[in-house]
């Protein structure tokens, strides 16, 4: 199986127990996580050839973040080592019709403030098939955008293909800042993954008919979405998440692939979530997608692998995905009932 290569920030997540709110918590639960992190934990579970790139503080709060990854087999070895500080999301989890709450305290972090001679690009890709990064890390600051920019121009110099998750976070940057760098990036990119508010949010373009706060999709409208980021930057390919958000507890849960190629459109099936842990659902997905498009999975077979992963994901507790290929194709060839295995 060929190499696959993610480039992000690793934080510290730190949340109450339970459900209990910030107010009125009086210890956290600390563990890691990031976007382009849980990607790489998700393909090293289904036994890919996975290698996260950062930069981490050499210090032990920096080795305990590494050791997050190797315990699940991700490649650490190109980890820059330097910095001050891992930086940290509190995350509290919200239930029923109360929302999650994510703060972020990530300034000044080494990433955050690593230059682009921090990395050598054309070392990395030795020998990798596939680059994902997602519009979080060049939300970072322009210099981290510029590191964005020099691994995407050695991955197409090396031939490889490259995936972005658009994932616009409002915390971290504007939408007109969002929408100079992005469509800079997503030149370079194969396959696009975005949601029902990203492809809105970045460039403007929106589904027709549907409220995505009181859980109303509309699937000709995200047809059309895909079809115009399709045209706009020559993706290959267009994966679009379609999430049902009916209370913070329970939601919908499906998705829709494009080729750009063939004109044709795949929905997945649609999962009623009873959600333990929504954070990392999207990141999950997109693990699902790369295992399936490398692995040379027919477009609905790929749209139905992603999506059951990702289902998944929303009973497991912490940002990474831990569940194997058998787990996931189980659920996407239709067993979802959760009876016991003896």
């Amino acid at each position: 199986m060929g190499r696959v290569v993610t480039f992000g920030e690793l934080m510290i997540r730190l949340q109450p127990y339970n459900y209990e709110r910030f107010v009125q918590a009086d210890r956290l639960e600390f563990s890691f996580g990031g976007g382009e992190a849980n990607v790489a934990v998700s393909l090293a579970n289904y036994g890919m050839d996975a290698a996260y790139v950062t930069k981490l503080p050499a210090h032990t709060i920096g080795q305990c973040a590494v050791n997050s990854l190797r315990r699940y087999g991700v490649d650490t070895s190109m980890i820059v080592r330097g910095g001050d500080r891992v930086g940290i999301y509190f995350n509290e989890k919200g239930a029923s019709q109360r929302g999650s709450v994510c703060i972020y305290d990530r300034a000044h972090s080494a990433i955050q403030e690593a230059a682009a001679t921090d990395f050598d690009w054309d070392a990395i890709f030795e020998g990798a098939e596939w680059f994902h990064f997602t519009g979080i890390t060049p939300a970072l600051g322009p210099n981290v955008a510029e590191i964005c920019r020099e691994a995407c121009k050695a991955a197409k110099a090396k031939g490889v293909r490259i995936s972005c998750d658009l994932n616009y976070r409002g915390k971290l940057w504007t939408r007109e800042q969002a929408r100079e760098a992005m469509t800079d990036l997503c030149q370079y990119v194969d396959v696009c993954i975005s949601n029902e508010e990203d492809a809105k949010d970045v460039f403007g373009i929106e589904a027709e008919a549907t409220g995505i706060y009181a859980g109303a999709l509309n699937r000709e409208g995200y047809k059309s979405v895909a079809r115009q980021l399709a045209d706009r930057f020559g993706f290959e390919k267009v994966a679009i998440t379609l999430r049902e958000s009916r209370s913070a507890s329970d939601n919908g849960w499906s998705a829709m692939l494009y080729d750009a190629a063939t004109g044709e459109y795949c929905f997945s099936k649609k999962y009623e979530l009873h959600i333990i842990d929504r954070v990392g659902g999207g990141d999950s997905f997109g693990g699902g997608l790369i295992y399936s498009l490398m692995n040379g999975k027919s477009a609905q077979e790929a749209i139905e692998f992603a999506v059951a992963a990702s289902a998944l994901k929303h009973s497991i507790e912490g940002d990474y995905n831990m569940v194997t290929v058998s787990e996931v194709e189980k659920l996407a060839g239709g067993d979802g009932s959760g009876r016991i295995q003896r």
